[in-house]
């Protein structure tokens, strides 16, 4: 009998496709995956997750499961031939968590998707700010704070600009786990070439390819425009999180569902990222992205350019059709 431990991760970057490629692997009748999606196990080495200071963080941190009888219980459903995995993102930025991954799972398979380090930075604060919980209406003005929310307390989701250090990131992973136990995807694959990209991960993970001529959309937030109703509410919602530390997590989830509605009301779009926005901020991932190319092999030079490519659905709709 199998011990109840995964047999994939995937373990990256926050808002770079990897809840869309979850829940395509999750369609797979050969996978098994965990409910909660991010048990976020591997970080906490068998305690408590840290106290977190950051608007909703002590609310979230109420959903990591820390106890290793709790993680392996999320396994016990698996069938006997199925592949069992989740997927928790941090664990490509979280050094201790490579470390701990690499000394008990001496097998598994991991999979890091990467993204476009400026897009995924600002989808992650455009994910915070709609929620109600970023309290800076602007990108690069957020962007410029992290130094002083990591001084402050605030969980690894604030971090706009560490995230998306995937060369140093694979670089530290390579000192502990074999690369050829490591499959690499890019964003732009998982939404250009969908059913190629999971057929991909399939391979890897030693089943057969589903067939999925489409992709479940990314984890997309309806753009809440800065106004009198993120002036008004964000601050209500913020606080609402911060008391829902004090209930389980689905009863604010449950209460704060109508609040964020609220801040998204009206006909608003996301707006592309300002080019000017992000030629000021590419040259901070400049030297990573070449060390990526370096382990990868791969031609990430696309990313030093000013041009934002937009958010998943806006890429979805300009991709070629693919899988005929």
């Amino acid at each position: 009998m199998r011990q109840p431990r995964p047999d994939f991760l995937i373990i990256g970057a926050p808002k770079a496709g990897t809840t869309a490629l979850h829940a395509a692997l999750t369609l797979h009748p050969a996978v098994f995956t965990t409910t909660p999606k991010e048990p976020k196990y591997w970080m906490c080495g068998d305690a408590p997750p840290p106290h977190w200071v950051g608007p909703g963080d002590a609310h979230s941190q109420q959903e990591w499961v820390w106890r290793l009888s709790d993680y392996e219980r999320l396994f016990e459903p698996a069938g006997e031939h199925q592949v069992r995995g989740e997927s928790t993102p941090f664990y490509l930025w979280s050094y201790p968590a490579q470390r701990r991954i690499a000394e008990h799972l001496p097998h598994v398979k991991l999979i890091a998707v990467v993204r476009d380090p400026v897009d995924r930075a600002y989808s992650n604060w455009m994910h915070l700010w709609s929620d109600g919980l970023e309290p800076v209406g602007d990108f690069e003005v957020a962007f410029g704070k992290q130094p002083e929310r990591i001084d402050a307390g605030w969980a690894p989701f604030w971090r706009y600009r560490d995230l998306g250090f995937y060369g140093r990131q694979l670089e530290h992973l390579y000192r502990y786990v074999d690369p050829e136990r490591v499959l690499v995807v890019r964003y732009r694959d998982i939404v250009e070439a969908p059913r190629a990209t999971v057929d991909r991960v399939c391979a890897f993970l030693g089943i057969e390819g589903t067939g999925l001529e489409s992709i479940p959309r990314d984890n997309v937030h309806t753009y809440a425009e800065p106004g009198w109703r993120t002036d008004v509410l964000g601050p209500v919602v913020r606080a609402g999180a911060w008391l829902g530390q004090f209930a389980p997590p689905e009863v604010w989830r449950r209460v704060s569902e109508p609040l964020i509605g609220q801040l998204a009301t009206g006909s608003a779009h996301r707006p592309r990222l300002d080019p000017a926005v992000r030629a000021r901020l590419v040259h901070h991932f400049a030297d990573d992205i070449a060390l990526l190319g370096e382990l990868t092999g791969e031609d990430f030079s696309q990313w030093l350019s000013a041009e934002a490519r937009g958010s998943f659905s806006e890429r979805a709709a300009d991709a070629p059709v693919t899988g005929q």
